[in-house]
């Protein structure tokens, strides 16, 4: 071999050394105390710092939720009331309002019927006249002259069957005859056109009938004009207590206070 191609022992040992050290890994020096420390040190401290303020951190959270809930719960504890109240009230309209319809509806139920059973009473009140004037054409005619006249006799028999198929179409629509005659007297019934001195009878006895009196269903037609006695015992001496009078037309106390009607209070007890 030259010279310029050989190489020095010298130089490759060197070169050898070089390399060896170069595959060496490094060694980071040690820190001396008191030194700043490096980052993974740092993180492990903050992470042992946050784990310690965990618990602090939780408790304060659950107080807040605690005190979010409570305002929560109070919240909607006043819309139950409020909304308890609109119930209450809405129920009692509704209440008042059920209870106003049911008062029209009975209302109107009562006047229909009253209109049906009364709507008559104008055109019944006519009619008693003709009535009126068929008894007195009856009495007009003494029995004497009925036995000797035979015609006449046929006239007022006429008359009577007239009068009788009237009374009979009055009973049909409710109108009926109020029998007033050794009744007592009844303000309600009856009209006092005179007083007969009969200290033999009860005071406020109906002695004589001048014009009969009619009721139509359950109200009066037209009250009875009658005659009415004087000047005997008073009612309650002379009534004997197991006499029963109290089922007969007209012998009401005249002194007793008119009984309501039978729906007067249907308002009253709704």
């Amino acid at each position: 071999m030259t010279e310029g191609t050989e190489k020095d022992p010298a130089q490759e040992k060197g070169k050898e050394k070089g390399e060896e050290k170069a595959q060496e890994p490094t060694k980071e020096p040690e820190s001396p105390a008191g030194a700043h420390p490096s980052g993974e040190q740092a993180k492990g401290a903050v992470s042992e710092e946050l784990a310690a303020e965990r618990p602090n951190l939780d408790r304060s959270e659950a107080k807040d939720s605690e005190s979010g809930g409570e305002a929560a719960d109070g919240e909607e504890a006043g819309s139950v009331s409020a909304l308890q109240a609109q119930v209450a009230e809405h129920k009692d309209k509704l209440l008042r309002a059920m209870a106003e319809m049911e008062n029209v509806r009975r209302r109107t139920r009562r006047e229909k019927e009253d209109a049906a059973k009364y709507a008559i009473a104008n055109f019944a009140r006519e009619m008693l006249q003709v009535s009126d004037n068929l008894r007195r054409a009856v009495e007009s005619v003494d029995a004497e002259s009925r036995k000797t006249d035979q015609v006449l006799e046929n006239l007022c028999v006429g008359v009577e069957m007239t009068e009788k198929i009237m009374l009979a179409a009055f009973e049909k629509v409710g109108i009926k005859p109020i029998e007033a005659e050794g009744a007592r007297f009844d303000h309600n019934l009856h009209e006092a056109m005179f007083e007969v001195e009969a200290p033999e009878l009860p005071a406020g006895e109906v002695v004589q009938v001048m014009r009969g009196g009619y009721m139509l269903h359950d109200r009066l037609l037209r009250p009875a004009q009658v005659g009415v006695s004087r000047g005997g015992p008073k009612p309650e001496a002379a009534a004997d207590p197991g006499t029963a009078t109290a089922g007969k037309p007209g012998t009401a106390s005249a002194y007793e206070k008119p009984a309501k009607d039978a729906g007067a209070n249907l308002d009253e007890e709704l």
